[in-house]
């Protein structure tokens, strides 16, 4: 399939990251992208602000900063009563206004099943666009949030989360990534990207292909929800996470000393998860302790960029 090129298109299909970015004068490109989904919790208020947090993301994963954005909706009219939709607007708008983002339209088609996301314009320099195919020798590795959120939604759809866990689960999906985004521009970061649904190891891979390096993760360093923990223990995995598994398996090394629990969590998809950040290892002190300062508590280095080891992720 022939796609059509301009000289313009810094970041393209071809480069398959978290959005593209097309160059619009010397100092100024726009970054675009659009994500959208089904509810992952019954408030819909909630989802609202998740689903918004989750598609502003992909501007903060390549260094950019979001400035307009349109509702995407697919809406089961004659099923449920529009009150539902004005609440998941709303929650939408709540995360677009904490990101200083203006709503400037969007789109509505009549569907079975309901979906609410948002397509997102951003603006960043194009001598600063973080990609994630930049991995550096020796570089460290920061995740920003912790992971277990796909273990927990599936927890939540079995009735077996408890009520703090839901709202505690909750407010994390909904954070947004603004402020580890805005730590990190004063860093020598090489590479970033934002952990959705291929779950760490898959957007790890998409790092690393290619690249001519490995990464080693050390698995006791990884931030984890503690109920994901024990719900991964009792076998309630999310088939997405399987699926994860399978296609990126070939290239994972995991040692047979890491727990069951954290190999799954390691593949389970994530709903509007942190950052994972490729910085210049002699700065990633210093970068963890201001984005703890900043409120991230559960932010982590896990890793580090090997030259040892061509396009292989390995767990120890």
């Amino acid at each position: 399939m022939e796609f059509p090129t301009d000289s313009n298109l810094i970041v393209g299909l071809k480069n398959a990251d978290d959005a593209g970015v097309y160059r619009i004068t010397k100092d100024l490109a726009i970054i675009q992208t659009l994500d959208f989904f089904t509810p992952v919790v019954d408030d819909p208020y909630m989802f609202g602000q998740i689903a918004a947090a989750n598609a502003l993301s992909d501007v903060y994963a390549m260094g950019g900063v979001p400035k307009t954005a349109m509702n995407i909706v697919c809406f089961p009219s004659k099923q449920m009563d529009l009150s539902i939709l004005r609440r998941i607007l709303e929650g939408g708008l709540v995360k677009m206004k904490e990101a200083g983002v203006v709503l400037v339209g969007g789109h509505s088609v009549d569907d079975k099943e309901l979906k609410y996301g948002l397509s997102v314009t951003g603006f960043v320099h194009p001598d600063h666009i973080l990609v994630k195919k930049n991995l550096m020798p020796g570089d460290s590795l920061i995740l920003t949030k912790p992971l277990g959120t796909g273990i927990i939604n599936t927890a939540i759809k079995g009735g077996l989360a408890s009520v703090e866990t839901i709202e505690s689960v909750t407010a994390l999906m909904a954070e947004l990534n603004k402020t580890a985004a805005e730590v990190i521009n004063k860093y020598q970061v090489h590479a970033c990207t934002d952990i959705t649904g291929f779950g760490l190891i898959g957007h790890l891979a998409e790092m690393v292909t290619g690249s001519g390096y490995g990464i080693e993760i050390i698995s006791d360093k990884l931030p984890i929800i503690q109920e994901a923990m024990e719900f991964a223990n009792m076998g309630l995995v999310p088939a997405g996470a399987y699926r994860n598994r399978n296609f990126r398996e070939s290239m994972t090394n995991i040692s047979p000393s890491v727990n069951r629990a954290v190999q799954d969590i390691l593949f389970d998809p994530q709903t509007s998860g942190g950052l994972l950040i490729c910085v210049e290892s002699s700065q990633a002190d210093s970068l963890l302790l201001e984005l703890k300062e900043k409120g991230m508590n559960s932010a982590a280095i896990i890793g580090t960029v090997s030259p040892d080891v061509d396009d292989i992720i390995i767990v120890n």
